[in-house]
């Protein structure tokens, strides 16, 4: 089997990789039918997140169901699921809890960009559709393994409420599907913080009210004065900057939330700030597993379409093209079929 393996920044191979088999009796064996690069990859690829040794990449799938242990009675062979990128075994008390990606016994799920994947604890983590899909729905159930799943659980910590003003910093896949999330809330102002025109249209299409391109301390200025001075109730926090993390806690009213779910680097809060803004914070990786059922019937019942964030789809063994136009921001996000 070949799948891609991350040398070193910049350098993405697909080759030859072991072929996944079942292990333990938890374990699945699924043939993937679409995987993707996310915006965390980029972290390594770029050489932010150090790689000592050649990494096996990729922690989104959907695909059929080929195999499963002994002690797998959730799903079968012949089924289309989706899972997380951290596998869980759904019953300990943070999976029970909702923080299925703090389970106690959490497996990463890191290896995805392949052909067939290897799924620990499958029990807790796959979730199946209530029949094969058609084609054209795979896209968007392929975004509920990670990116739609995390734009949904930012708004969810952020506390987005029916009537609300959101704002989202991040124009990236999830912070995309983070104002789509706040749309299907019922939010009933959304402001998108983005410089890219492509990513304004889907914005706008996702149910963005207002764009704001200013970045820094003339976001958050712009933000106030489109909320008479206030803030906004809810802040999305999709990038995992420094920059990022402050123009959120400062964009949002006192009283309000911020759900952050862009992947730290450099982020170095000062407590006195944070005291007297009276912001709540709260997020982490998406516990994605919590919302499965819940996004599997809004896309299974076209209510939503958050695979329109895949402007790029190429074939699996082009997984190098896929990180590169990602990297340059020549695409939003790259589709992947094997």
């Amino acid at each position: 089997m070949r799948g891609a393996v991350l040398y070193a920044p910049g350098d993405v191979r697909f080759e030859e990789r072991d072929a996944p088999k079942i292990i333990e009796p938890t374990d699945a064996v699924i043939r993937m039918s679409a995987t993707c690069v996310c915006g965390s990859d980029l972290w390594p690829y770029r050489g932010i997140s150090p790689v000592a040794q050649p990494t096996p990449m990729g922690h989104e799938y959907c695909g059929i169901v080929e195999e499963v242990g002994r002690a797998v009675t959730s799903v079968k062979p012949g089924q289309f699921v989706i899972g997380s990128f951290f596998a869980s075994d759904n019953t300990c008390p943070n999976c029970k809890a909702g923080y299925q990606s703090s389970c106690q016994h959490k497996v990463f799920v890191g290896d995805a960009q392949a052909g067939r994947l290897r799924v620990p604890l499958a029990e807790g983590t796959l979730v199946a559709t209530p029949e094969v899909p058609s084609d054209d729905l795979v896209p968007s159930l392929l975004t509920l393994s990670d990116v739609m799943g995390t734009g949904w659980f930012a708004a969810v910590a952020a506390n987005v409420k029916p009537g609300t003003t959101v704002a989202v910093v991040g124009d990236g896949a999830v912070g995309l599907l983070g104002v789509l999330s706040a749309k299907q809330m019922g939010a009933g102002r959304i402001i998108a913080m983005s410089r890219h025109d492509s990513r304004q249209k889907l914005a706008r299409e996702f149910g963005a009210t207002d764009i704001v391109t200013e970045r820094g301390d003339e976001g958050v200025a712009r933000i106030k004065d489109l909320t008479n001075d206030v803030g906004a109730d809810s802040v999305l926090e999709c990038v995992g900057s420094q920059e990022s993390m402050m123009q959120a806690i400062r964009a949002t009213r006192p009283g309000g939330s911020v759900g952050y779910v862009g992947v730290p680097h450099g982020v170095d809060l000062n407590g006195e700030e944070l005291f007297y803004t009276h912001v709540r914070l709260h997020g982490g990786p998406a516990p994605v597993r919590r919302f499965l059922p819940e996004l599997i019937q809004l896309v299974w019942n076209r209510k939503i379409d958050p695979g329109k964030v895949f402007d790029l789809t190429l074939p699996l063994d082009q997984v190098a093209e896929g990180y590169r136009a990602m990297d340059e921001r020549r695409a939003i996000k790259t589709l992947l079929r094997p």
